[in-house]
């Protein structure tokens, strides 16, 4: 019996004869860009959903982290972590900043404190984290270390839209925090970003650098770039927050089985539920250890045969790259854990249109990978 192939994500999109009126008014109005109604109207939403006040549409969020560095002036090194999306690391390079990578935790994935501490050195100006798979990173322990050496924080925010924590705003951390709408993201605009930060001068600072430093049509006050999202796009992210907690909810079943599934497959274990926060389902990340019957890439392969695209999500690791592997922190020796994830891991397709009998298959393979046989 033949399969649809099943991606890792699929984006997920409100109805087309819902967004249709919405493309009419824009085709008329002949007003695309340059921070229309449309895109006015969806930064507002978007504030009043993430309940922070300052939002600032961009057209990625790799050209919003390009900017979130040139708005805080950063330079010299920055402490970041080595096991995230290339984005993250190239938006220093595209800024002449020094990355410097520090380990992660191991039950979190995340940026870990210690070791950002220990790869401080006199040249360290900021901390760029990313809240991996959406998990919350230490933010408090971050800050602390931030205010001791007098760093900035920006915190790569794109697998995090959605998530709620119960002790306090995940987007009112550090200085600023950057999202992407891509469309593999839960919350998509087709590409797209946002810079979330705290205070109107800093809004209006963002805003002047994604749009050539423009203040008027006579005055130009910095050396921007253009970083704007189109009305289109905009008007598609207003219709996707209406959805968001359909979407969000179909996840959580999906995560649910997964967990049910697999919590006792020998050699599988299921990433931890972190009770302070509420998920997103963005990802479903496993690690496949020595005692699992075939190998993680044997599983990957296993799973393609078989017309599903699982991802090695963050495989290999960025400092792994060629234009990183200079840079001592890029020593494998100096990152085991993120080197021992990076093999392990593998992420099973989830996103809200993944029907029953595609995920059971995925559960079966991945419960008996040998079909019986050792």
């Amino acid at each position: 019996m033949s399969h649809d192939p099943v991606y890792v994500t699929r984006p997920y999109l409100p109805p087309l004869d819902e967004l249709m009126p919405d493309f009419r008014e824009i085709w008329d109005s002949r007003v695309l860009t340059n921070s229309g109604p449309y895109h006015q109207a969806l930064e507002k939403a978007l504030a009043e959903y993430l309940e922070v006040e300052y939002v600032s549409l961009f057209c990625n969020a790799t050209i919003a982290l390009v900017t979130a560095l040139q708005a805080l002036k950063v330079s010299g090194e920055v402490v970041t972590t080595p096991y995230s999306f290339v984005a993250t690391s190239h938006s220093l390079l595209w800024n002449n900043i020094r990355p410097v990578f520090a380990d992660i935790n191991p039950v979190t994935l995340n940026l870990d404190p210690d070791a950002i501490e220990r790869a401080i050195t006199e040249h360290t100006t900021a901390i760029m984290p990313v809240h991996c798979y959406g998990v919350p990173c230490d933010t408090e322990a971050i800050q602390k270390i931030a205010d001791k050496y007098k760093l900035s924080v920006i915190y790569d925010a794109a697998h995090a839209f959605g998530v709620k924590r119960n002790s306090g705003n995940l987007f009112a951390e550090g200085d600023i925090s950057v999202l992407s709408f891509h469309a593999t993201k839960v919350f998509n605009t087709l590409e797209g970003g946002a810079i979330v930060c705290r205070t109107p001068e800093m809004k209006r600072h963002i805003d002047h650098l994604k749009n050539f430093g423009f203040v008027d049509e006579v005055t130009v006050v910095e050396a921007g770039i253009n970083g704007k999202m189109n009305e289109m796009q905009a008007a598609i992210g207003l219709h996707q927050l209406s959805y968001l907690d359909d979407a969000l909810s179909r996840r959580r079943i999906i995560d649910t089985r997964y967990r049910e599934a697999l919590h006792r497959v020998e050699g599988v274990n299921c990433m931890a539920v972190f009770k302070d926060a509420a998920s997103n389902y963005a990802y479903f990340p496993v690690l496949i250890n020595d005692a699992y019957p075939i190998s993680r890439d044997a599983l990957y392969a296993l799973l393609r045969e078989n017309g599903i695209f699982a991802r090695r999500y963050f495989f290999p690791l960025i400092s792994n790259f060629a234009m990183y592997q200079h840079f001592p922190s890029a020593d494998p020796a100096n990152l085991p854990v993120a080197s021992q994830v990076a093999r392990q891991v593998l992420c099973l397709p989830i996103y809200p249109e993944l029907n029953d009998e595609d995920l059971q298959r995925i559960i079966s393979l991945v419960q008996n990978p040998t079909g019986g046989n050792k």
